[in-house]
């Protein structure tokens, strides 16, 4: 088979996406995780009386725990084959992340298995992010000041 042939053959079987409806989609679940964030936070404030910026941290908690949840429960992964992108690109997706990874490798063991597994999938966004933000905190050092 020819460089050719085999590129007509995945073309031929390769699914079309709408990009539109994706685009659309993903946009809508994005601002309704954060609409639902902001409920949480205008929850936290006036029901339970919390300062905004712990509100702000149980709004994070909350999601997490919920995305971990749904994960666990094996909803998640039936919500991202609709909404892709819209609910993977939030914390929601980081947790569900690293909820996969342990679930998967909890036979294995706490130390083996999720301990060296955990961070399979996310340890480049904390990696990364790490050192952005030791740089970035450096620019800013020698740029603006302390």
């Amino acid at each position: 088979m020819t460089n050719k042939e085999y590129s007509n053959l995945v073309k031929k079987h390769t699914p079309k996406v709408n990009h539109i409806k994706s685009m659309s989609l993903a946009f809508f679940v994005g601002g309704f995780i954060g609409l639902a964030g902001q409920f949480l936070i205008d929850f936290y404030v006036k029901i339970l009386n919390v300062s905004i910026s712990n509100a702000s941290t149980y709004m994070i908690v909350t999601l997490i725990f919920i995305s971990s949840l749904f994960t666990a429960l094996g909803f998640f992964d039936k919500i991202i084959e609709k909404v892709r992108c819209g609910i993977i690109i939030p914390i929601t997706g980081f947790a569900h992340a690293m909820t996969s990874a342990a679930l998967e490798y909890r036979k294995e063991g706490f130390v083996l298995g999720l301990g060296s597994n955990i961070f399979k999938l996310t340890g480049s966004v904390i990696l990364y992010g790490v050192i952005s933000a030791y740089i970035f905190g450096l620019i800013r050092l020698f740029v603006i000041g302390a």
